[in-house]
């Protein structure tokens, strides 16, 4: 591997870290699906559910 493909390489991990972290940032519940083939990210997924408290009792 040449230096300039190494130095690529290294800007590719660093945009799909910061796209996972991007995805979980902020989620509560769900999650966050990475796909790979042969061994390269290709897919992040987000599902993220919105869930609601029914209201309390007052005693």
């Amino acid at each position: 591997m040449t230096a300039t493909s190494q130095l690529n390489a290294a800007v590719d991990d660093e945009r799909v870290i910061l796209a996972i972290a991007a995805a979980l940032k902020d989620i509560q519940f769900g999650a966050v699906e990475i796909t790979l083939h042969n061994g390269q990210v290709v897919q992040i997924e987000r599902k993220e559910k919105i869930r609601f408290q029914p209201p309390t009792k007052a005693s």
